[in-house]
């Protein structure tokens, strides 16, 4: 009996989540404004590819999560570096401090970087919109690299520089692939948190400049002209594309722990 409520509430809970996407996805074929079934068509993916609104709104949201999280990436990847080796306060202050971001509301995040801007005269403009992308995700990047950062052998460093590493090539050729699978992880996460992300764009973007989240804000408010067809059609292409870039990566992290259990039978 307990195993059964056990599958019931798994199941429940993943058709909770997953049956809207899943409703939006059949949709997707429906060339309507509205959730009503108008014919099987492909004319929506014909349309989203033809639209120019959607396509450079496309462009800019995968370049801005691109640029922010490989800046993210960097300086957290540093940040968790010093934190993880400087063992003073200095270290534990900026492991609290890091963890605030995190815990702290998005709404109030987005408007504080909107009155700093403004403070020092940056106003909306690309850069303010960056700079806020990076904040929100540098947190997250520190906390995936710092496990991989106390997983890992603390003598490795200091081997390498008894025999005759510079701290330089220590960092790239000995810390760096040891914790490469914590920053790839915080990589993704914060291209993630730029792809969902609305407040921060939403209080500090230019005008003229769209992202998916306030694209599809801006269309809600404006449904008369508002192309949903399409719209519905790009969110279920995203959502197969991420469900291909999960198997892929769960596919390489099975294949290598068969791997690694391969050799310790050996």
């Amino acid at each position: 009996m307990r195993k059964f409520w056990g599958t019931f509430i798994v199941v429940f809970a993943l058709t909770f989540v997953y049956a809207p996407i899943v409703l939006l996805s059949i949709y997707s074929f429906s060339n309507s404004k509205t959730l009503t079934w108008t014919g099987f068509t492909f004319e929506p993916y014909v349309s989203m590819l033809s639209n120019e609104e959607i396509i450079d709104m496309v462009k800019n949201t995968l370049l801005l999560a691109l640029f922010s999280a490989t800046i993210s990436t960097i300086l957290g990847t540093v940040g968790a570096i010093g934190i993880y080796y400087n063992k003073k306060w200095l270290g534990k202050f900026t492991s609290a401090s890091s963890k605030i971001p995190v815990i702290n509301a998005e709404i109030v995040t987005a408007i504080s970087l909107a009155l700093v801007f403004s403070f020092v005269f940056l106003r909306r403009t690309y850069l303010s919109l960056l700079v806020g992308h990076v904040v929100l995700s540098v947190p997250f990047v520190v906390l995936s690299v710092l496990p991989k950062l106390k997983q890992m052998d603390g003598s490795l460093y200091e081997a390498a520089l008894d025999l005759g590493a510079t701290p330089a090539q220590a960092l790239f050729k000995v810390v760096i692939p040891e914790i490469f699978p914590g920053i790839f992880s915080g990589f993704m996460l914060a291209i993630t948190l730029s792809l969902d992300d609305y407040m921060v764009s939403a209080y500090n973007k230019p005008d003229g400049f769209e992202t998916v989240s306030t694209f599809v804000y801006k269309a809600l408010r404006r449904p008369r002209n508002a192309p949903f067809a399409e719209l519905r059609a790009f969110s279920s292409i995203l959502f197969v594309l991420m469900i291909i870039v999960v198997i892929i990566l769960n596919f390489r992290i099975t294949s290598k722990n068969k791997k690694e259990q391969k050799l310790l039978r050996r």
